[in-house]
């Protein structure tokens, strides 16, 4: 395929491409022409097996390949509905991988959405790294601030790790040193760097409750406070629980540092000025 069909066959992909629900879709019956498909029966086929590895996969098909209507136009002038899905980008590389590959149009597809899924992933997999490092940061910043506020009600530094470990222990209903042993976290580490973000979070809220609690409720002393963020912690874990998390049976994530190092890394390279082409 010439450089000038690829570049035309990317910008008909990229015209038809439309918004259904807030979601970057392309209607079937669109890509079907663009796939060099005259019979709309024959490419249903088509749709019929992308379906079919879409549910093996363990994604939700409906959520890939939506039934809608289609208004279109018939000999007489006049127009009428006729079956259409809207399919994802997801769709689009299911349905270009069980399409008629020697077609020219469904190799470019291929490669087309195989790209473009490609990238999707990539950004969706930073974006969940980033949340993780953000989580983490705001756990130490609410920690910090915890600490400062236990200190004004007479707690000192010893005082805010036992405290901080009894509320560990209530929410993941384990001793820390056995939850560290568990994940595998250095001895010389916090917990928190080696958790979910889900478990971060939810250090974080009990550890926001504690702070809000011992200045409202004006707590005092290391035993008031030790059994106020107890108590959030165990409240924090209901809420888990309730949802079906279990917080202890979570799998451990990557250590946060070397996450954050390098996301760091890529933004460098990114920002890093291109060497022109000589």
């Amino acid at each position: 395929m010439k450089s000038e069909e690829i570049k035309t066959l990317f910008e008909k992909f990229e015209a038809i491409a439309c918004d259904y629900q807030g979601v970057e879709c392309w209607s079937a019956r669109d890509l079907s022409e663009l796939l060099g498909y005259n019979k709309w029966d024959k490419f249903q086929n088509v749709i019929c097996k992308a379906r079919e590895a879409c549910n093996n996969a363990g994604e939700e098909t409906e959520d890939h390949f939506p039934r809608v209507g289609k208004m279109v136009s018939l000999g007489s002038g006049s127009v009428r509905e006729v079956d259409d899905y809207m399919l994802t980008r997801y769709a689009c590389y299911l349905v270009a991988q069980n399409g008629d590959s020697h077609k020219a149009e469904i190799s470019f597809a291929q490669n087309y959405f195989a790209v473009q899924t490609r990238v999707a992933e990539i950004v969706e997999g930073r974006i969940l790294e980033l949340e993780r490092v953000q989580a983490r940061e705001k756990l130490a910043h609410t920690e910090k601030v915890l600490s400062g506020v236990l200190f004004e009600h007479g707690v000192d530094s010893k005082g805010f790790a036992v405290i901080r470990s009894k509320g560990d222990q209530a929410l993941f209903n384990i001793d820390t040193n056995l939850l560290k042993r568990k994940y595998n976290v250095p001895a010389s580490r916090p917990l928190a760097d080696f958790l979910p973000t889900v478990s971060i979070k939810a250090k974080d809220l009990a550890a926001e409750m504690t702070s809000v609690k011992t200045q409202t409720k004006n707590l005092f002393g290391q035993k008031k406070i030790e059994k106020e963020h107890v108590d959030n912690n165990l409240a924090v874990r209901k809420m888990l629980l309730d949802r079906g998390i279990v917080p202890e049976k979570l799998p451990a994530s990557e250590d946060v540092k070397k996450v954050a190092r390098r996301l760091k890394r890529a933004d460098a390279a990114l920002l890093k000025p291109q060497k022109k082409k000589k």
